[in-house]
C-alpha cells in the first residue's frame, strides 16, 4: 500500500464518484477503479459499496478514511518539516504568546543574538494553537506558549509556573479594601473579562478550567478579543481579568494587581519544539533561557532539547 492509493481513494470517499475523483487526480476513470480495487485486494475488505448512488464507504471504509487523512497530514507534516529542517542553519523562527513577551522573552532573544550574532532570528505573534500548526507545517522552529495540546509530531517542555494574579480597577471595593490576595471563590459573582476569544481552546478555557477543577462556577463573564482589550475595559471599571504576573506593571495607574491565596494558581510557559529536533540553535536558545531564570531566582525544573 502506497501514499497515492491513499490519495486516491480520499478522493473517491470525498467526491463519492469514481469519475468526479478522476477529475480531481487529473487521471481517466479506469486506472483508478483498478487502483482502488488492488487497495481493497491488499487489505482483504471491501471499503466502497459501489451499488449505491452516490457511492457510500462501508462500515470498514470509514475506519479507514478516518486513518487514511491522518496518514497524509502526517506525511505532508513531515515533508514541510524536513524542508523546514534543511532552512535552519541561517535563522530561526520563534512563535510567542503576546503575554510572554511581556516576561523574560525579549532578554532571551536579546542574549540568544549576542551568542548567535549571524542568525537571523524572526519572531511571529501567535495562540497556543496557532503555534502547533505553525510548528507541524514548517513555519515555525520553536514556540512559547501557555497551554499544553496533544500533537504525536511535537515535543512540549513546561520551563516553569508563572503566578497568576487578579487585575481590578483602582476604584473597586477588592481595590479599596486593600486585600493582600484573593481566592477563586471571590470572583464567582464579579463580571469577569476573559481573552482571547479565538481560535480556541484559549486561555479563556483555562482560566474556566481552574473554576471547574474546584467546584466553582464563573457567573458573569465576557469574552473579548485580546489581552489589551480585557485590560482596557479593566481600566475603565468594565469588570476583572486574570493575567499572568509579568503583567502587573501594565495600566498600574488604573489598575490594582492581587495575588491569589498562597500563589496557588499558576499558569505554565511551555516552550515547543518539533520530535527529534536536536539543533544547537534550539540547544542554546534553551541555556539562554535557563540563564535568565537562575538571574531571576525564578523555580524550574530544567529540561533538554
Amino acid at each position: 500500500m502506497e501514499l497515492r492509493h491513499l490519495r486516491y481513494f480520499i478522493a473517491v470517499a470525498e467526491e463519492k464518484s469514481f469519475n468526479k475523483a478522476a477529475a480531481r487526480l487529473y487521471i481517466s476513470q479506469p486506472p483508478l477503479s483498478r487502483q482502488i480495487k488492488q487497495l481493497e485486494e491488499e487489505i482483504g475488505v471491501t471499503l466502497i459499496d459501489r451499488e449505491n448512488r452516490p457511492l457510500k464507504l462501508t462500515e470498514a471504509g470509514e475506519f479507514f478514511y478516518d486513518h487514511a487523512i491522518q496518514i497524509l497530514k502526517k506525511s505532508d507534516d513531515l515533508r514541510t518539516m524536513t524542508i523546514r529542517k534543511g532552512n535552519f542553519d541561517n535563522s530561526l523562527s520563534i512563535g510567542f504568546v503576546s503575554s510572554i513577551l511581556y516576561g523574560i522573552l525579549p532578554r532571551v532573544i536579546s542574549r540568544f543574538r549576542e551568542v548567535h550574532p549571524n542568525i537571523e532570528v524572526k519572531l511571529y505573534e501567535l495562540n497556543s494553537w496557532q503555534q502547533t500548526q505553525a510548528l507541524t507545517e514548517g513555519k515555525i522552529d520553536v514556540s512559547f506558549g501557555r497551554l499544553l495540546f496533544e500533537d504525536a509530531s511535537i515535543r512540549r517542555m513546561v520551563l516553569r509556573e508563572e503566578d497568576l494574579v487578579v487585575a481590578v480597577p483602582i476604584e473597586h471595593p477588592l481595590s479599596k479594601e486593600k486585600r493582600d490576595s484573593l481566592s477563586l471563590i471571590d470572583l464567582t459573582n464579579e463580571n469577569l473579562l476573559l481573552y482571547p476569544t479565538a481560535p480556541r481552546p484559549s486561555f479563556i478555557d483555562y482560566v474556566l478550567e481552574l473554576f471547574e477543577n474546584r467546584n466553582l462556577k464563573a457567573n458573569y463573564f465576557m469574552e473579548v478579543r485580546e489581552l489589551h482589550i480585557a485590560l482596557g475595559l479593566v481600566a475603565a471599571g468594565e469588570g476583572l481579568t486574570i493575567v499572568p504576573k509579568t503583567l502587573e506593571h501594565l495600566r498600574h495607574q488604573e489598575i490594582t494587581y492581587i495575588p491569589f491565596e498562597e500563589g496557588i494558581l499558576t499558569s505554565p510557559i511551555v516552550m515547543s519544539v518539533r520530535h527529534f529536533d536536536k539543533s544547537e540553535l534550539l540547544e542554546t536558545l534553551l541555556d539562554v533561557t535557563y540563564q535568565i531564570y537562575d538571574e531571576e531566582g525564578f523555580i524550574y525544573k530544567r529540561e533538554k532539547i
